[in-house]
Order: structure tokens, then C-alpha cells, then sequence
């Protein structure tokens, strides 16, 4: 059955992984430059869109990490956050996004003179202006993460803590891979650990097996950010796991994989080529996600349409990935359970049934 854009756009879906300075819109990137005087590549909205596109479309983690100059620049006030955070929630809303968790590195946002604290906070102001603004469609959480290549991360993963009662449901780490293993912030695992708090990390990306097998075992991530190179030690077109793929599968560690987002970074050679493909019919915990909606002109719908093209997905299949993502998410169980009940299954078993 062929999906058509409004099934995919009206499909409640769930997204796990998105970055806050990956989501920006061209117009507010090219409005808040002007405020504060920063130099952009282009100044035409839509040119400047194609620019962070065919930027981050070079096969380079570190390239695609360079585009973040420009969005982290014009994220450096209240105002400018709050506007960000809040645009963000009503596009993905738009989009038939149900559930979001959208994580951000409140340290690359100190340059204006805001605290951490202050960070959160215009952060967590816009999440609620925009699910007011959407009329309660979304629901809407944040991730703070540190950046692997500082010393922040304890700092970070103690403001998590703070701040979970009040819309921060997690802690992430990421940035380059190479060179920066999660093990040298253990600290702040075990800390979050100690405080049962849920964490996600950042791993099988650029980097190989070694990364996803620290980030499990060593710092016992919640879920893995991407994972993708677990296909590594998948063998014989998935009739061989090695013995870390079938722990991840036997656990259920969520992978967030992010298909656009791995052909640019050169995780993955295309869409048709995606691990995700295997992935998912060997049944590991796939969700699927966009990373950076800017730098990878993408959305949900988008997402979902590439691999139901490439994998010939049906409705049934966006419902298992919704499912997935929902059981997989560091709200509370009850919450999780009351979206799965009262928003997914009953517009999937609708949907099915005229289908039919």
C-alpha cells in the first residue's frame, strides 16, 4: 500500500532525537543575525536554507558541525531562545509530531551573558508558548546535552537532575566522536546513575563498534544516539548477530536513528542502503528521527517517506515505529502509555481501517 503525504503528515509520530540549533527556520536565523549584527553566508531566507543543506552535504561529521556557527551564534539571548524553542514546537506539531524530545547543549549558549539557568528557562518558556500555540497536539520535552570535547559535562548532567521536574526528561552527550569517548565523562554517568535519571548518548556514528559498546556497557546509556554502526556486527544479511548486536536487540536499547542525517555524515552510502532497513526487520528498538531539520531540509513526514520508499513501509510499519519511539521515551510510564492508548493507536486503527 502506497502511503500518500497526507497519511504520512497526519500520522501521529514520536521523535526522539532532534537538535534545538539543527531546527532553526531560514527567516529566524536571517532575523536574528541582523539584531545582533552576525554575518551570514546569505541573507535571502531561502537561499541561506540551500546553503546550510548543500554545507552540511559533504560526507564530514566535522563539516556538518561546522554549520552550527551560524544558528548557535544568533541563540545567544532570552528572547532569541524562547523565539527558537517555540517555533521549533509548533513546526514539528505541524507536522503531526505527537511526542518530542528536543535536545540542545546549554553551554554553547553563554556568549550573551545568560546562566545556565537562564538557558533553560527561555528554553523551557518557548516549549510552552508553542504547545499552547498548537492547541495541545504536541507534547514537547527537553534533553540537555554537553558537548563531548569539554569539561562541562557534570555541570550539565546536575542541571538535568534540577530541572526534571520542569520539562527536562534527559541528558545527552555528543559532538565529533573521534578522539572523545563517552568514558572520559563518566563521572556524570554515574551520577545520573545514582540520581535515576535517563541518559542517551551519542555513539555508532562516526565512530565504530567500540563507541556503542562503551556507551552500554561502561556508561549504561538508556538508548543510543543513531547506533547505526551496530550493523558491524550484524553478518550474512542479519542470519549472524555478533554477541553486542544481540545484546542490543535481547535489551531493547533503543537506537534513534536519523536516515537523512547518516547519508550526509557519510554514516550510511543512502537511504535504500540505510542499516535501518535490516534493522528493523530483525526487530531491534528502531526509531526513527530527523537529527537537524535545517541542515538536513527534512521533517518527520519526510523521514518517513524516503524509507517508505525504500522499503516499500506501510501503515503498519509507521505505527511499530511510533510505538517504538513512545516506549522508548524518559517520560513516565503512564504518560507513554496514555499516548500510545489515546493518540496512536486509535488514529493508526482508523486509519487501517478505511485502508482496507
Amino acid at each position: 500500500m502506497t502511503l500518500t503525504p497526507d497519511q504520512l503528515q497526519a500520522a501521529p509520530k514520536v521523535l526522539l532525537h532532534d537538535h534545538l540549533d539543527g531546527g532553526l527556520r531560514p527567516q529566524t536565523i536571517v532575523d536574528l543575525a541582523a539584531e545582533i549584527g552576525h554575518r551570514l553566508p546569505r541573507t535571502d531566507a531561502d537561499e541561506l536554507g540551500r546553503w546550510f543543506v548543500e554545507s552540511a552535504d559533504s560526507g564530514s561529521l566535522e563539516r556538518y558541525l561546522e554549520t552550527f556557527d551560524h544558528t548557535v551564534a544568533v541563540m545567544q539571548h532570552a528572547e532569541a531562545l524562547t523565539r527558537v524553542a517555540s517555533e521549533c514546537v509548533q513546526d514539528l506539531a505541524a507536522d503531526g509530531v505527537a511526542y518530542a524530545e528536543v535536545r540542545y547543549a546549554p553551554e554553547q549558549h553563554l556568549n550573551g551573558g545568560l546562566t545556565l539557568e537562564d538557558v533553560v528557562d527561555a528554553v523551557a518558556l518557548g516549549f510552552e508558548q508553542g504547545m499552547a500555540a498548537s492547541d495541545g497536539r504536541i507534547v514537547a520535552r527537553q534533553l540537555l546535552t554537553a558537548m563531548r570535547h569539554k569539561a562541562r559535562s557534570m555541570e550539565i548532567a546536575e542541571l538535568s537532575v534540577a530541572y526534571r521536574d520542569a520539562g527536562v526528561v534527559g541528558f545527552d552527550i555528543a559532538g565529533a566522536e573521534a578522539g572523545y569517548p563517552p568514558t572520559r565523562h563518566l563521572d556524570a554517568f554515574e551520577y545520573l546513575q545514582r540520581e535515576n535519571a535517563h541518559f542517551t548518548i551519542h555513539a555508532g556514528e562516526a565512530f565504530g563498534l567500540p563507541s556503542i559498546w562503551q556507551a552500554i556497557q561502561w556508561c549504561g546509556a538508556d538508548r543510543l544516539g543513531h547506533g547505526v554502526r551496530i550493523i558491524d556486527d550484524i553478518f550474512d544479511d542479519g542470519a549472524e548477530l555478533g554477541r553486542l548486536a544481540s545484546y542490543v536487540r535481547d535489551k531493547r536499547i533503543p537506537l534513534e536513528m536519523c536516515p537523512s542525517s547518516n547519508v550526509q555524515t557519510g554514516a550510511a552510502d543512502s537511504i535504500a542502503e540505510h542499516p535501518i532497513g535490516l534493522l528493523a526487520k530483525l526487530r531491534f528498538r528502531v526509531t526513527v528521527n530527523t537529527d537537524n531539520r535545517l541542515m538536513s531540509g527534512t521533517s518527520m513526514s519526510r523521514e518517513l517517506a524516503l524509507l517508505s520508499e525504500a522499503f516499500s513501509y506501510d501503515l503498519e510499519d509507521l505505527r511499530w515505529f511510533a510505538i517504538n519511539a513512545m516506549k522508548s521515551a524518559f517520560i513516565p510510564f503512564d504518560e507513554r502509555l496514555a499516548l500510545i492508548d489515546d493518540v496512536i493507536k486509535p488514529w493508526y486503527a482508523k486509519a487501517l481501517a478505511l485502508a482496507r
